[in-house]
């Protein structure tokens, strides 16, 4: 059975990734944000890679499948490793700084991945820098839905902590009144 944590970190993970259902502006999702937040709050490592993946894979199900998945998943699964980096560092300069990282992260890996794999731009320098420049509007808008998503999880899971003890990480509890 799951401890009342894990299971709101995993709904908060499967709502972020369904996100990706629901229209919005192009790059504007909580995807990005939800691997960095997995990656920092889930107490187990391996955790924090397969919940996000999951749930990325589910609403890809739903999506449809697309070439170039494999930069998408891997970038996400370097996020994570990001997200594992903020393990008891999680402040609004932290989770600012490793969002903005993870988008920059997302753009350089996908956009390498298009000009790579498609066939749309020639696979010269020139090419190269075509694919980023043309990359660049999605880009803002990853940045900005990074950083809004980021701090709407992180955020919202702090004060949750904050009023639910029962939320907390055991270190972080504070100890139970003795009866004695």
């Amino acid at each position: 059975m799951l401890k009342p944590r894990q299971t709101v970190l995993a709904a908060m993970i499967f709502a972020a990734a369904a996100s990706r259902l629901i229209p919005h502006p192009p790059n504007m999702t909580a995807v990005t944000a939800m691997a960095l937040f997995a990656g920092a709050t889930l107490s187990r490592r391996r955790y924090g890679f397969l919940v996000p993946l999951a749930a990325l894979f589910l609403s890809d199900l739903l999506i449809g499948f697309y070439s170039g998945m494999v930069f998408v998943y891997g970038a996400f699964m370097v996020t994570v490793g990001i997200g594992l980096l903020l393990r008891g560092r999680r402040h609004v300069f932290t989770v600012g700084a490793a969002s903005l990282a993870s988008s920059v992260i997302f753009y350089l890996v996908t956009n390498f991945g298009v000009w790579a794999g498609s066939g749309l731009y020639p696979h010269t320098g020139a090419g190269l820098v075509a694919c980023y420049t043309a990359g660049l509007p999605f880009f803002r808008n990853m940045v900005t839905g990074d950083l809004c998503y980021a701090a709407l999880l992180f955020g919202s899971f702090a004060l949750l902590e904050r009023f639910l003890p029962v939320l907390r990480e055991k270190a972080e509890r504070a100890p139970e009144p003795s009866l004695i």
